[in-house]
């Protein structure tokens, strides 16, 4: 297990996930979030690649549909 920072709260995860296993793993769905990952925004197309170490930062905002 390793300790991550997310939206400011310390959380525990399975070493040696991606960032899409990270997010599904944590409840978020990953089509409906943008991430910033330890200060800068990361492209979608780069999520399942990326690993996710100890102390690394994200901040996840959920995207929300809406309007009149």
């Amino acid at each position: 297990m390793l300790e991550i920072r997310v939206n400011g709260e310390t959380r525990r995860c399975a070493a040696g996930l991606t960032l899409v296993e990270v997010l599904e793993n944590l409840g978020y769905r990953p089509p409906l979030v943008v991430v910033e990952f330890n200060g800068e925004i990361l492209p979608r197309r780069q999520w399942s690649a990326q690993a996710v170490v100890e102390s690394d930062v994200l901040e996840v905002v959920t995207i929300v549909g809406g309007g009149s």
